[in-house]
């Protein structure tokens, strides 16, 4: 049947919405062209998104022709604002940006693991406002939180997990409490870095990949054919569990050690890496920050050993034997056990692409990947192509930004919506 006038409306409103923010500010004539709808219906439109204050003239044509130069339209970016917010085990990093997407002001905090739940929760929320205020912001309108840990598909809201810190779970619903008018939602930060690769990143071309996530702890993200995957229980990607040989015993339900965890977490590539003769310098691991940290400098250090360069300030590694060849070894079996999970995750799934994402997966860079994919190819009959990230340290962020992006503007572009204005979005 055909769609009844509102319904019409409605469709060809998104549309010249979706038009305006992926090709930028454009004339009438042009979202004629772009959207093949007639002149007039084109004129009511940019009546109606003006009324309701989702577009507005931000200049004109500069073309050589008879008459008045035609306005050209876009959307008000400041019709409103939104947050993500990257949280992690010892610190919290914040980004408050306009309708567009555009970064207004950022900022981070550390919160050190001796800090009680409710003034790590204060200082995560204060850090929040302040930022929002740099950005010159009355008000935010949504907030995506990334975080590691399963995320309840019931609830929305981050389940209990061991290891991690209390304040976690309880961030959301302080943002809440202190922003009543504003949508917070959390998600997998795991997740979140796939969106970002899939968006903007390593897999703008694949519609199916699969994000492994290699840094404090092990991850994983499903993509298939363009849809994140969660699973019944929102635990779809807990590849730390993940039985694999190569381990002293088998994981339990609390606990993933002897899963795949124990073999390409930060601690298990610091122990792989002193087998094969590189340390990192004294003092890198007194906090699990630090053993990520030391982890992934020694693999950045192993790749520019083995392109014949000398580690830099920061990624010093002391090895026990000079030379490239241990750095090489090291790289060589990090890359033999990145590829017995990576080979179960294809056996399965069958994603033809793979992505190294978190802090080891973005030091090991091509290096890594291309051995990774060089013994996958060993392993399955499969064709699997291994990239490393696109966006390195800043995917979980930027995945939190584009979710409060798309659920900002999903409700905003709604009919509901018009002409008046919401007011968490004034």
């Amino acid at each position: 049947m055909p769609a009844s006038p509102s319904t019409a409306r409605a469709i060809n409103d998104r549309l010249a919405l979706r038009l305006l923010q992926h090709e930028g500010p454009l004339t009438a004539g042009q979202l004629k062209q772009l959207t093949g709808l007639s002149r007039p219906t084109v004129a009511d439109l940019v009546e109606r998104l003006t009324a309701a204050g989702l577009i507005s003239v931000v200049g004109e044509t500069g073309e050589q022709r008879r008459g008045p130069n035609a306005r050209v339209y876009g959307i008000v970016a400041d019709r409103a604002h939104l947050a993500a917010l990257d949280v992690r085990t010892e610190g919290v990093a914040v980004t408050v940006a306009d309708l567009l997407g555009r970064v207004l002001a950022e900022a981070s905090v550390p919160i050190g693991g001796d800090t009680g739940t409710e003034p790590a929760v204060e200082q995560a929320v204060s850090l929040v406002e302040r930022v929002v205020e740099e950005a010159g912001a009355d008000r935010l309108h949504t907030v995506g939180i990334g975080a590691p840990g399963l995320i309840d598909p019931a609830s929305g809201e981050l389940r209990h997990s061991t290891g991690l810190p209390a304040w976690h779970r309880r961030l959301a619903a302080a943002l809440q409490e202190r922003l009543p008018e504003t949508r917070v939602s959390v998600e997998n930060e795991t997740n979140l870095a796939a969106l970002a690769e899939q968006r903007d990143g390593a897999a703008r071309d694949r519609d199916t990949f699969v994000l492994l996530w290699l840094g404090h702890g092990t991850g994983a993200a499903v993509v298939l054919d363009g849809a994140l995957r969660r699973g019944a229980s929102g635990g779809t990607g807990e590849i730390g569990f993940l039985p694999v040989p190569g381990t002293r015993g088998l994981p339990s339900s609390t606990d993933c050690e002897g899963g795949f965890h124990s073999l390409v977490s930060s601690a298990a590539v610091l122990r792989l890496a002193a087998e094969h003769g590189v340390e990192p310098e004294p003092g890198q691991e007194e906090s699990a920050v630090g053993v990520v940290r030391a982890a992934a400098g020694l693999v950045r250090a192993a790749v520019r050993r083995g392109r014949g360069g000398a580690p830099e300030g920061g990624d010093a590694v002391a090895p026990a034997r000079s030379g490239p060849e241990p750095s090489a070894r090291f790289l060589d079996a990090l890359a033999g056990r990145v590829a017995v999970g990576a080979a179960s995750v294809v056996a399965i799934l069958d994603p033809g692409c793979v992505v190294l994402g978190g802090e080891v997966g973005q030091a090991g860079g091509e290096a890594l990947a291309a051995r990774v994919q060089d013994r996958l190819a060993r392993m399955t009959p499969l064709p699997t192509e291994v990239r490393p990230t696109g966006l390195g340290g800043g995917a979980v962020l930027r995945g939190a930004l584009l979710t409060a992006r798309d659920r900002a503007q999903d409700e905003l572009f709604a009919p509901g919506e018009r002409p008046g204005r919401s007011a968490a979005a004034r």
